[in-house]
């Protein structure tokens, strides 16, 4: 009678084991530790983190609170001049428009000016996408390969600088604000640079070579919705031109919500506005050229100062409030049920 193990295979003997490795690591016995949760150190993680919470949502709540803004709608002051620009063959006419309004109060501090959008949706993908980042750092590439279209080229061939649906929708109404005291107009002065990130002004923007940017652009033309072309953006200051444009590096960070407001100046702290916006008579005189009538949107002149947290916007604050309030209401949920339960138990053992 044969060996049954001479009928089994050669190489079943030499087949490599599928089993781990003899190691503590692959066996699963590295030491290890393990929380033992009491209630005791269930309650007081709930109760800690509830009132860490509450309190850092007061601060924030109250510091909001503290903000000083005014906000000023002028889509219907301004209907003149919107349906002025409904119209696409008028946009090389000039339309003005002037928005009276009063500050019962002084705005203290730092005050910051912004232009509001309402129900302008930038967060479609085609439309997010519709720039060439390697453009706007001042280097020379075919914008057809880039999903810029259809702002790439005009019927002739000659490329947009810069290229792109955001670039295209760029907001371009002028905001001048004056302080009206006795009968005579006296214009706040305001800063229009340094209100875009280090960031964008250092690294994602570049303007091309060489200096002379008239030069450096030649060879291209504005966007069609431009009334200029982008090396005139700034005639007064060389260095916030071209792409290095404060209001055009801002406008091309585009916003998640249909609703938004853009940093567009700052005051200037200087004569009678050192400590801010004295209360009085003010005006708002605005170059209309940002229709939003077709897409039913609203423009609004935004006022505020900012605190440690930010502005005005409570949201973070009440995140917080009700975060805390959840944890501190779940810790006395269960401390009623150990209560409960312990009676039960007691009643029991006896």
């Amino acid at each position: 009678m044969k060996d049954k193990t001479s009928f089994i295979p050669q190489e079943a003997d030499a087949r490599p084991s599928r089993c781990p490795d003899n190691s503590a690591f692959k066996q699963q016995k590295l030491p290890a530790w393990k929380p033992q949760l009491t209630i005791a150190s269930v309650l007081s993680s709930f109760f800690l983190v509830g009132t860490f919470c509450l309190a850092v949502g007061i601060c924030l709540v109250l510091s909001a609170n503290s903000v000083r803004e005014i906000q000023i709608d002028y889509t219907d002051k301004c209907s003149d001049c919107s349906k002025l620009r409904e119209n696409s063959s008028n946009w090389n006419k000039e339309c003005h428009c002037s928005v009276n309004f009063t500050l019962k109060g002084d705005i203290l501090g730092d005050v910051f000016m912004y232009y509001g959008l309402q129900n302008f949706y930038q967060n479609h993908r085609r439309y997010v996408i519709s720039r060439s980042d390697a453009q706007l750092l001042g280097r020379n590439v075919n914008i057809q390969k880039s999903y810029c279209a259809p702002f790439t080229t005009y019927r002739n061939g000659t490329p947009m600088a810069p290229c792109g649906a955001i670039a295209n929708s760029m907001f371009n109404d002028t905001i001048e604000l004056f302080y009206n005291l006795n009968s005579y107009a006296t214009e706040v002065p305001l800063l229009k640079t340094g209100n875009s990130w280090w960031t964008d002004k250092n690294v994602k923007f570049r303007n091309p070579k060489p200096d002379n940017l008239s030069s450096a652009f030649a060879g291209t033309a504005r966007p069609p919705y431009w009334q200029k072309p982008v090396y005139l953006l700034d005639k007064e200051d060389e260095r916030n031109t071209g792409y290095l444009n404060d209001d055009f590096i801002v406008w091309m960070r585009v916003s998640a919500f249909a609703t938004f407001r853009n940093l567009y100046r700052r005051v200037r702290r200087v004569r009678q506005f050192a400590d801010g916006l004295p209360a009085g008579n003010y005006t708002f005189r605005i170059s209309y050229n940002f229709p939003v009538t077709k897409f039913k949107g609203r423009k609004h002149v935004i006022l505020s100062t900012v605190v440690w947290s930010g502005g005005s916007n409570p949201f973070l604050g009440i995140a917080y409030v009700v975060s805390g309030t959840a944890a501190v209401l779940t810790g006395f949920v269960i401390t009623a049920i150990h209560l409960k339960l312990r009676k039960k138990k007691t009643y029991f053992q006896k």
